[in-house]
C-alpha cells in the first residue's frame, strides 16, 4: 500500500473513532487473569516495542498477573489471528496488541470472544471487550523541541521523521513550535524516512542534516540511531519512545510513552470486572501515555525549570501545543489567536507548520 494510502486510511479509522462511544457492558473475563502482549517487532528495539515490553515487566512485577508475550507478529490478519487464538485455546483472556495493522482483524476476533478482553495501540477500532489506545505525543515533543531551541547554536535544527501520517507529522510540528517558543529564529530542518524502524536509513538521514548545517538533532523513528550519529558528531539531541540517553549522553530530553501507567490499571480494572472499554483513548501527559524525561546535564537550569513549568501548564490544561495563531509553511492561518486545534484537527494533521523546512511526501 502507498503511503498516502495508508495516511488516509490511517486518519479516517481514527477520525471515525474520535465518535465512538464508550462499551455499555462490563466484560467478565473466565478463569484466572492471564495477559498475552502481542508485538510487530523484536522486544529490544530500542524504540516502541520496547516501550511496550517494559510496561509488561512491570504489570507482572507490580500485580504478579501472568504474562506471555510473541514477536515478530506480522501486521497481516491470518499472522495475528493464529497467535491470538493460540493463546486464547491456553486460556489467555486479556490480550495486549500494539500496531496498527492489527486492528481490523482484533476487532473480528474480539467480537468472536466476548470474555476475553483486548487493547491495542495505535487503536482506531473499538468493541464492548476491544479498547483503542493512543497518546498526545506532541505534548511531550513540544518539551523537547523547548529544548532543542534553547541550546541550538546556528538555529538550525534537524528532525528525522519516519513515515508521513498524521501521528509523525503532529510531532514535527510541536517540536517546531517549543523550539520557536524559546528561540523565535529557530528553524526545523525535517527529512521522513518513510519507515517506522530502519537504522540504516535513520543514520544516512541524520548524517545528512548535520551536512545540511543543523547543529542539534530530534526524532520520531523507532532506534536510537539519530542519538548515536549526535553522539558521533559533537552535537546534541533529543530522543523519542524511550530515555535514549541510555545510548548516547547527546540526548538532553527524549519524548517518551509511560504506557505501564495505562496498562496496569486497565488490566487491574478487567480483573476486578470494573472495566468497560471507554471506545478510544488519547492520553496526554496527565492521563498517562506519555512524557517527556528532562533534563540532561548541557541544559540549563533556567531553561530545565522553563520546561518544567510549561509541562505544568500542559497537564492543568492552561497552555495547548496547538494553540493560535498558527500559520503553515506557505504563510496560510491554520487556526486563529485565542483558538486551539480540536482532536479531529490533530488526526487530520497535513501540514507543515511555518518555520519548519523540508516537504511532506505525498
Amino acid at each position: 500500500m502507498k503511503l498516502k494510502a495508508i495516511g488516509a486510511a490511517f486518519v479516517a479509522a481514527a477520525l471515525l473513532a474520535i465518535t465512538h462511544g464508550a462499551a455499555e457492558a462490563q466484560v467478565n473475563i473466565e478463569g484466572e487473569p492471564k495477559v498475552a502482549f502481542i508485538y510487530f517487532n523484536v522486544k529490544d528495539d530500542g524504540g516502541w516495542v520496547q516501550a511496550q515490553e517494559e510496561a509488561r515487566v512491570s504489570l507482572e512485577a507490580d500485580t504478579g498477573i501472568h504474562t506471555a508475550y510473541t514477536e515478530g507478529v506480522e501486521e497481516v490478519a491470518s499472522k495475528l489471528r493464529a497467535v491470538v487464538e493460540r493463546y486464547i485455546r491456553r486460556d489467555y483472556n486479556i490480550i495486549a496488541a500494539s500496531a496498527f495493522g492489527y486492528n481490523d482483524a482484533l476487532l473480528e476476533i474480539a467480537k468472536e470472544n466476548p470474555n476475553v478482553a483486548f487493547f491495542n495501540t495505535p487503536g482506531t477500532v473499538s468493541a464492548d471487550n476491544l479498547e483503542g489506545y493512543y497518546a498526545r505525543t506532541y505534548e511531550s515533543q513540544f518539551l523537547c523541541g523547548m529544548v532543542a531551541g534553547a541550546l541550538t547554536k546556528t538555529n538550525k535544527i534537524g528532525f528525522v521523521a519516519a513515515v508521513p501520517i498524521s501521528v509523525t507529522t503532529w510531532n514535527v510540528n510541536a517540536y517546531a513550535l517549543g523550539a520557536q517558543l524559546m528561540n523565535p529564529d529557530a528553524v526545523v530542518n525535517v527529512i521522513y524516512t518513510n519507515a517506522w524502524y530502519d537504522p540504516v536509513k535513520e543514520r544516512a538521514t541524520a548524517q545528512a542534516l548535520l551536512e545540511q548545517g543543523a547543529d542539534f538533532l530530534g526524532q520520531h523513528q523507532d532506534t536510537p540511531s539519530t542519538q548515536i550519529v549526535a553522539q558521533e558528531a559533537g552535537v546534541l539531541s533529543t530522543g523519542y519512545h524511550r530515555d535514549m540517553s541510555e545510548y548516547s549522553t547527546a540526548t538532553q530530553c527524549s519524548s517518551v510513552w509511560v504506557w505501564a501507567r495505562y496498562i496496569t490499571p486497565t488490566v487491574q480494572a478487567i480483573v476486578a470486572g470494573d472495566w468497560k472499554s471507554s471506545g478510544i483513548r488519547f492520553l496526554g501527559i496527565k492521563d498517562g501515555g506519555t512524557d517527556a524525561v528532562c533534563c540532561g546535564p548541557e541544559v540549563p537550569e533556567d531553561v530545565a525549570a522553563k520546561v518544567m513549568a510549561t509541562r505544568e501548564e500542559i497537564v492543568s490544561g492552561t497552555r495547548h501545543v496547538f494553540q493560535g495563531p498558527i500559520y503553515d509553511q506557505d504563510g496560510n492561518l491554520v487556526i486563529a489567536e485565542g483558538e486551539q486545534l480540536d482532536d479531529g484537527q490533530i488526526w487530520g494533521m497535513n501540514y507543515l507548520v511555518q518555520g519548519v523546512v523540508g516537504e511532506l511526501p505525498q
